[in-house]
């Protein structure tokens, strides 16, 4: 078998890829930039591997011996799937391999923004809290989870994890199931509306579709609850972006992104020019790249390979 791994660096350059040699000759890219660079890289190949890079209708019909497309990640959108059917190709995704790595995620976006880290921390290091006439300092209240109500809108095997989390430390866990078919008896399932308007915390792990795309906008930003913190562990484009900068300037809420309607995120987004800067804190869709989970992910894809081949 020829397989080829066209973006290996979306899994880290800090871990090994040796398991794949074992089915044969295996060659891995750190990036592949463009479609010429695709079907150039997999013109002979049985196997393919990718996280982002797009195998759509042209690519497939230049790869004259694909038998297999393996997905590094959960969802499958960069993938020409009904025609990969059409030509008889196997396409495997990967499933719950992050979820523990992005439920700790939630809490790392959460305990930045609510523990006002970023101000105390810059307290200290500017040496400001070494003339202070007291031992503490109060001067960015903070409040505690417990007796909190915590709204989670997608509650699949991530939003679960979250929820049990988010319980022990005492907080009120109501949820909003975007497909409308989620019915979990632990939880209280509520309307959107009533999500936005009574919790105080906000976590966002749904996928990105026609029941998600530009669910949350400035008509739902202006529901929530004063002091309360939204965090997107989703995928980008759920929370309008536009909207969502407009109203951190207005209004006193509070978000965390791991994820943003483009990735890498735009030098010109709203987002990275609001005013209130110590009210929203985004990092480069982290969330699922806890060391284990990649090499969980990596262990599967073997296994997606090595069971494909044994069909």
């Amino acid at each position: 078998m020829n397989i080829v791994f066209l973006d290996a660096k979306t899994v880290g350059n800090d871990l090994s890829l040796d398991i794949f040699n074992k089915f044969g000759n295996f060659v891995s890219y750190d990036t592949t930039r463009n479609e010429k660079e695709v079907i150039q890289r997999v013109k002979h190949s049985d196997i393919i591997i990718t996280n982002k890079v797009v195998i759509d209708k042209n690519v497939i019909d230049n790869a004259k011996n694909l038998k297999l497309v393996c997905i590094a990640a959960t969802g499958m959108n960069n993938i020409n799937l009904e025609y990969a059917k059409q030509k008889g190709i196997t396409v495997k995704n990967v499933t719950d391999y992050s979820t523990k790595s992005v439920a700790q995620h939630t809490f790392t976006l959460l305990f930045y923004l609510l523990g006002k880290t970023k101000f105390y921390d810059n307290l200290v290091k500017d040496k400001k809290w070494c003339e202070s006439e007291i031992f503490t300092n109060l001067d960015k209240p903070y409040w505690e989870i417990s007796g909190k109500k915590w709204g989670i809108i997608g509650l699949g095997n991530i939003g679960k994890e979250v929820a049990k989390i988010a319980k022990c430390f005492g907080a009120n866990i109501i949820y909003y199931s975007t497909s409308g078919k989620n019915q979990d008896k632990n939880y209280k399932n509520v309307s959107l509306e009533e999500l936005l308007k009574t919790s105080d915390i906000i976590s966002i792990h749904a996928p990105l579709n026609k029941n998600t795309d530009n669910l949350i906008r400035k008509n739902e930003l202006s529901m929530m609850k004063e002091g309360a913190i939204i965090l997107n562990l989703g995928r980008g484009g759920i929370i309008n972006e536009n909207d969502l900068a407009e109203i951190l300037d207005k209004k006193d809420i509070y978000a965390g992104l791991d994820v943003c309607k483009k990735e890498p995120i735009e030098k010109n987004s709203p987002l990275l020019n609001i005013k209130n800067k110590d009210r929203l804190i985004i990092t480069p869709h982290i969330a699922w790249a806890g060391l284990e989970a990649r090499k969980i992910l990596i262990t599967k894809i073997a296994e997606n390979i090595e069971q494909f081949l044994k069909e």
